[in-house]
């Protein structure tokens, strides 16, 4: 019996000396949340570009500023279904403005507009229950912009997008390492001539490797590529991407991400670079 008692106290002490995971390594974009509980992301991505390969050389300067809030909550058992929305706002200017004239929101005629520009109600499910590091997020993004282009300024599309994204993860043995992969299918369409992506398809797989120091702080490398595919528009569009980022658990709900991407080649697209900070809560 003392022998029993003394292997238990070392199993429970042993245990508990196990560090407890924290969301940035459970719940990569392929993890759903429990019924009931909630998943809130707020992300913002600058991209800035100098340089086109519409043009030779250096062209005025246009900054895109996005930012994005996603809303999830459980339904169901077996954290297989999640229900929620997306919505965007943007800012964009022109005209060799200074990259942080984004956040002055001024609506400066010819060179700068920002509003809310769509909506998603979206969805987030498991299709195989012995696969949970395997998922899908479909979304339908509905706009909310009355012109594409104003006064030479453009701000977000104006058609329906059906974007749907295809999720996986796979963490080594060691729990240091972490490869994450996705598929980014986006359906563009609307009426003819109202934006340059409708009658579009998109195909965007990407790479993300990460490193685990510590529980609490990942570091990652990405590499994304991105092409679209003329379904009617007569427009052609692709190109390809890499950067790396950070990753902090802030508290044991709430952790930070830093991401820095710079666009390698492409053709009929800007050549700039993006700077992105996002906050994800999950509770």
């Amino acid at each position: 019996m003392i022998l029993f008692i003394s292997l238990s106290a070392f199993s429970q002490e042993g245990s508990q000396d196990q560090p407890e995971k924290s969301n940035i390594q459970q719940y990569t974009p392929s993890k759903l949340v429990g019924k009931g509980k909630w998943d809130l992301k707020w992300f913002n991505n600058l991209y800035t570009e100098t340089r086109s390969t519409f043009e030779d050389g250096r062209i005025p300067r246009s900054t895109f500023f996005t930012s994005t809030i996603e809303v999830y909550t459980g339904v169901g058992e077996g954290k297989r279904w999640n229900i929620g929305a997306i919505i965007e706002m943007r800012s964009n200017v022109i005209n060799d403005r200074k990259a942080l004239d984004v956040f002055k929101f001024d609506g400066q005629e010819g060179t700068a507009r920002s509003g809310i520009t769509s909506f998603a109600p979206s969805v987030k499910f498991v299709p195989f229950a012995s696969e949970s590091s395997f998922s899908v997020q479909s979304s339908f993004f509905i706009p909310l912009v009355d012109n594409e282009t104003e006064n030479g300024v453009f701000l977000d599309q104006k058609g329906y997008t059906w974007q749907n994204r295809f999720f996986y993860d796979y963490t080594f043995p060691s729990e240091k390492w972490q490869l994450f992969t996705e598929l980014n299918s986006e359906l563009h369409f609307g009426k003819s001539g109202e934006s340059f992506a409708n009658n579009s398809l998109i195909l965007a797989p990407g790479l993300f490797l990460s490193y685990f120091p510590s529980s609490k702080f990942t570091v990652l490398a990405l590499m994304q590529h991105s092409q679209r595919l003329d379904l009617g528009n007569n427009f052609d569009q692709d190109y390809t991407a890499m950067g790396g980022g950070a990753k902090y658990q802030l508290t044991k709900a709430l952790n930070v991400e830093m991401l820095y991407t710079n666009f390698l080649r492409g053709s009929n697209t800007g050549l700039g670079e993006t700077f992105n900070i996002g906050l994800r809560a999950i509770f």
